[in-house]
């Protein structure tokens, strides 16, 4: 099974766009600011989206009483470009999920730091939202619920349904390379108020916990035992449990506000410390879903796949087709994913790709038919 990515503006106003798209079409209904691309459109070859934003009307009603709430869109000209977009895919045979970002809100971050991810240095991740805070949660099951509403589609992709981290390919971006990845974990370990309060209740003591982390960042290595000062592995692990429970809060609550006929897709990584838009998967998590999209960008992603499977679960294997990414190695790439257990393929992107890669799309269906 393949699917397409695709933005409400690929579609809208672009007659060609059909007979380019697969039958399944991935859809964003919710999308963090972006600068995009388009390439392909008859209209127009940029589209600057300076706000996470709802693609949807933004009813009143749905969101009283929530000071976390979403924008209109200004830089597309429908107030429901997700629906009108997804009618028109549905009406010409195309199957639609919609691709929900929970998490990634800058715009709310910014304006709100006091419920963003915050490192233990004390500065905030304005671009992440923190499953601890109820609040939080609260959003992003509303959004979800108002992504679908009404409409007639055939699954949800979630992205972003936990917490993001410390790396964030965001406006001109300087922190690539600066950390190993045992630092950047523990930059990524969010000490705001609600997770702090949520270490007291489990016995940490937050000052504490702070220091070590902050003495873990400082080592240059591995955090040990051995090293003093820095966590103890007792201690990360029950720091990694308050994450997981916050995230499997925000899951439930999420999944709750969506209809039970509506397939869903989890955006997840085995690596259960993972951050971004595929957290790290937790105990309990495959089983709440009916499917998991792993990210395969990288090449040699077979291991990757070979842990999601053993989740349980049907493993959709995320692959770019775009720069830079080298053609000739998108065939081989996705029949080794596919040896290694994943049954389903979300390509990315179909919007975003220029003319002489949109031939790629049916050349990797055909590849891992």
């Amino acid at each position: 099974m393949v699917s397409g990515h695709a933005y409400p503006w690929d579609v809208l106003g672009d007659p060609g766009f059909l007979s380019r798209a697969p039958r399944r079409v991935t859809l964003a209904a919710t999308y963090h600011s972006t600068r995009a691309a388009t390439p392909m459109h008859p209209e127009h070859r940029i589209v600057d989206a300076r706000w996470a934003a709802l693609y949807r009307p933004v009813r009143p009603s749905a969101w009283k009483g929530q000071d976390l709430r979403p924008l209109a869109p200004s830089w597309v000209s429908s107030p429901d470009s997700f629906g009108e977009a997804a009618t028109i895919l549905k009406r010409a045979g195309h199957e639609v999920t919609a691709w929900i970002v929970l998490t990634h809100n800058t715009r709310l971050g910014t304006r709100r730091p006091d419920v963003a991810v915050v490192n233990c240095f004390g500065e905030p991740y304005p671009y992440a939202l923190c499953p601890a805070h109820a609040e939080v949660r609260d959003h992003a099951a509303t959004l979800a619920a108002e992504a679908v509403h009404d409409l007639d589609l055939d699954g949800v992709s979630l992205e972003g349904c936990g917490q993001m981290g410390v790396t964030h390919l965001g406006h001109h971006e300087k922190t690539d390379g600066a950390w190993s990845p045992a630092t950047a974990r523990l930059l990524s370990i969010c000490c705001c108020t609600a997770c702090q309060q949520a270490w007291t209740a489990d016995g940490l003591d937050p000052a504490e916990v702070v220091a070590a982390l902050r003495a873990g960042t400082r080592s240059g290595d591995v955090p040990s035992a051995s090293r003093a000062g820095t966590p103890s592995g007792e201690m990360l692990s029950a720091l990694l449990a308050v994450r997981h429970r916050h995230t499997d809060l925000l899951r439930a609550q999420v999944l709750a506000a969506l209809p039970a006929s509506l397939p869903v897709t989890l955006h997840a990584h085995p690596d259960p410390w993972a951050t971004g838009p595929s957290p790290g998967l937790t105990a309990s998590a495959a089983s709440d879903v009916d499917a998991l999209l792993v990210p395969c960008w990288p090449l040699s992603s077979e291991e990757l796949v070979r842990q999601a499977v053993s989740h349980g679960r049907p493993v959709d294997a995320y692959v770019t087709l775009l720069h830079p990414m080298d053609p000739d190695a998108l065939a081989p790439h996705v029949q080794a994913l596919k040896a290694a257990g994943a049954s389903r393929f979300s390509l990315y992107h179909l919007g975003l790709a220029p003319a002489w890669r949109q031939d790629l799309f049916a050349a990797i269906a055909a590849a891992v038919a």
